[in-house]
């Protein structure tokens, strides 16, 4: 047990510094083997008691005194029933009151006071007492007024000690069982944020979605700078948390910091820190999110945007582990992971001389390239049914999208991302509400307006003359439209169409639409 900790708690403070007021003696602590904290670090603070002083200062009499505490220690160990506060007389015949500390029914050691005396000595106790100090330490203390200024403590004042005593016991206890509380409840989220964020949770099947994620997984449990880039929305921050929370930093903090959300100094002072007086306002020194998130991971939003000032002191904290808080000029050693995004190509901005280049190759150990959902095609239906099961609320009847919906939102671009999309799912879901399947109307104009040309429509189609020659023109619109929708992709039209890509060919080639070479014709013809 850290019993560092416990002397700064607030409550031990105050009751450190009303037994020095009331009775000039020191609260100490022993722990679970009985050894007196301060005492094995040689910090003995000299008592009241002289004749305690002359012992301590002594080989043999400090050998007599942790003698002492062991007594009292062994009589706490020997009962789990013993709770309340004891006393014992030392070597010298002075009283040591302790009260045991245990955490989680397991004792763990016990605070004390020591050196006084619960009665006045008399004149054969006092020379007694001369004759036991001289055997330990023959120092030219002047005896009889040591005598004089022994500290004693009427019953009153006992009961008062034996009370604070074991209070203080409590507190600890107390303090130790939240303690634990927290640290268990830490584990059990960081276990739940793991599980939130494993890659396998993460939505997308499409082969750049498999390589990324397939990345991603192998850098969680290394300590590289991680760079990942890709449009706004594509999920960085998603695969960013995966890492640190499937990895050793998940039990530490994990901090987000756009580089592009403020000024220079403002910037400055958030990710390094402050000394009071930096700047206007610099009341008081701040810790920077990189020295907070020290053993986590920091992740950096748009890091391209940094000014070359912070360029230069990030890199150091990259090179060196320390970072500069402003205004002050002493580094402070930190420890942690970096996981930085960028909207635009990084690489660029070094060759435009935007982006300093070695902070570029600090930065790019391990990229990330996010595909945008326009690449992503084949992974937009189950995205769909994902944001449907994952925003739908209780009073909502929508489980499905009309087919007309699903082609609309699957032929539209979605420059906005996974934001634009979640957004638009989260939209028909409250407008399609008292529907269990959403239309196509419900969806956004903007959305519609950009896919006009996506539905098929028969009102060109001749409502007489021979079936097959209807079915033939109406054929020959859908492969017509359908290629300038996907710009002349065919293996994709004929995945939407139904239909295998070499029976696609031979129709384009029957209804003379060319852009089919030679090698495709072989394909059709095969």
């Amino acid at each position: 047990m850290n019993f560092e900790k416990h002397q700064s708690l607030h409550t031990i403070i105050m009751l450190k510094d009303l037994i020095r007021k009331w009775w000039q003696s020191e609260l100490c602590f022993a722990d679970a083997s009985g050894t007196v904290m301060d005492w094995q670090k040689g910090e003995i603070i000299p008592p009241p008691n002289d004749f305690c002083r002359l012992s301590l200062f002594s080989k043999e009499g400090y050998r007599r005194c942790n003698q002492s505490i062991r007594v009292l220690h062994e009589k706490f160990k020997s009962s789990k029933k013993l709770r309340s506060a004891l006393f014992h007389d030392c070597h010298l015949g002075f009283t040591i009151a302790g009260a045991p500390i245990y955490i989680d029914n397991e004792y763990e050691g016990f605070v004390f006071v020591e050196g006084f005396a619960r009665q006045q000595l008399n004149e054969r106790d006092a020379e007694l007492l001369k004759v036991k100090i001289q055997e330990i330490n023959t120092g030219t203390t002047d005896l009889d007024r040591a005598v004089e200024r022994i500290p004693h403590m009427p019953p009153a004042e006992v009961d008062q000690l034996t009370d604070l005593l074991e209070f203080a016991a409590t507190e600890i206890a107390d303090y130790e069982s939240e303690l634990g509380k927290k640290d268990q409840t830490i584990q059990t989220l960081s276990s739940e944020l793991a599980e939130l964020y494993n890659p396998g949770s993460i939505v997308g099947s499409c082969k750049a979605m498999r390589e990324v994620l397939s990345l991603a997984e192998k850098v969680t449990h290394a300590d590289s700078t991680v760079l990942i880039e890709g449009e706004s929305g594509t999920g960085k921050e998603l695969v960013a948390r995966s890492i640190h929370f499937n990895g050793p930093r998940r039990e530490r903090p994990f901090v987000v910091q756009s580089c592009a959300a403020f000024d220079e100094q403002l910037l400055d002072s958030a990710l390094f820190g402050h000394v009071k007086g930096a700047f206007a306002g610099a009341l008081r020194d701040k810790k920077g999110l990189l020295e907070l998130a020290d053993g986590g991971t920091v992740f950096l939003e748009q890091v391209g945007e940094l000014t070359p000032p912070l360029q230069a002191k990030l890199l150091r904290t990259l090179q060196e582990g320390v970072v500069v808080p402003l205004g002050d000029s002493q580094p402070r050693e930190v420890n942690v992971r970096v996981i930085a995004t960028s909207d635009t190509s990084l690489e660029e901005r070094v060759q435009l001389n935007r982006f300093r280049e070695d902070l570029y190759y600090r930065i790019n150990v391990i990229r990330l390239v996010m595909p945008p959902l326009r690449e992503r095609k084949d992974d937009l239906p189950v995205l769909f049914d994902h944001f449907m099961r994952k925003l739908r609320r209780d009073g909502q009847m929508a489980r499905l999208l009309s087919g007309e919906a699903m082609q609309l939102l699957t032929e539209y671009p979605w420059p906005g991302n996974l934001r634009e999309l979640q957004s638009e799912i989260e939209r028909l879901l409250v407008l399609g509400a008292g529907a269990e399947t959403i239309p196509a109307e419900l969806v956004s104009s903007r959305i519609r307006g950009a896919c006009e040309h996506v539905l098929p429509t028969v009102s060109s189609v001749k409502a007489e003359g021979k079936l097959n020659d209807a079915v033939e023109q109406l054929e020959r619109e859908m492969i017509q439209q359908g290629l300038e929708r996907t710009r002349n992709n065919k293996s994709r039209l004929a995945r939407e169409l139904g239909i295998s890509r070499s029976n696609l060919l031979l129709k384009i080639a029957k209804y003379g639409f060319g852009g089919t070479d030679d090698a495709e014709a072989e394909e059709a013809s095969a």
